[in-house]
């Protein structure tokens, strides 16, 4: 199996407003599913050798001591960047290169989806690659989806799948947006208009544990 990147960006810095009252004095990435952190089961996916990076910014320090001696390190942010300007603001902490990213709110059933990434990866003609999922297979998750997925893997805007919040990203074009603020949806719509953004269907099922409601849902996807 292709390794490809190993700097691993996972996103746990917003406030978790959907997920009030319990984010109110613990932060989303904290919340327990089955027994266990929700940014525990995103670091289940990395693997030894990858070189882990947790944004934080909301109730910070309780972070920062869940992760005492995960050998991950945490870089804080004084105000909420999103996930491009978080992104950019993480870069120094890793190789040159690129990048996988993760988010912390989803619970997964099925084969370890950063590995996949990697297996897939072809950086010769991809400037990202996203997992995506049909919707039927998308628990806690409203809507018809966010790309529609080519028989080449090519995305385009639309229905059809859900982004599921893990990515390998080239960083380059970070650089290129001025304000401090910003999504990743700004460099995905550059490299689509390049037909360089590419998607992975994932073959298994997600969670998005995005409101309080949705723990249900993932306990009974993982069957506990």
């Amino acid at each position: 199996m292709r390794r490809g990147p190993t700097g691993v960006m996972i996103f746990a810095a917003g406030r978790g407003t959907r997920m009030a009252p319990l984010t109110d004095t613990r932060p989303k990435p904290l919340i327990e599913v089955a027994g266990q952190a929700l940014l525990d089961h995103a670091l289940a996916l990395t693997t030894p050798g990858d070189q882990v990076v947790v944004n934080t910014h909301y109730l910070a320090p309780m972070v920062e001591a869940h992760l005492n001696g995960s050998g991950a390190s945490t870089v804080f942010e004084e105000v909420l960047l999103e996930t491009g300007g978080g992104l950019r603001h993480a870069l120094p902490q890793f190789p040159k290169g690129p990048v996988i990213t993760l988010n912390s709110d989803a619970v997964w059933q099925g084969p370890n989806v950063l590995e996949l990434l990697r297996a897939a990866w072809q950086p010769d003609k991809m400037d990202a690659l996203l997992a995506v999922i049909e919707p039927e297979r998308a628990m806690g998750h409203r809507g018809a989806g966010d790309f529609g997925l080519g028989a080449d893997g090519r995305l385009r805007r639309g229905p059809g799948t859900v982004y599921v919040g893990a990515q390998i990203l080239k960083t380059d074009s970070l650089e290129l947006v001025k304000d401090e603020v910003f999504s990743l949806n700004l460099i995905w719509d550059r490299m689509l208009s390049e037909d360089r953004l590419y998607g992975m269907s994932y073959p298994g099922k997600w969670c998005d544990v995005g409101q309080p409601e949705s723990i249900a849902l993932a306990k009974d996807m993982l069957g506990v």
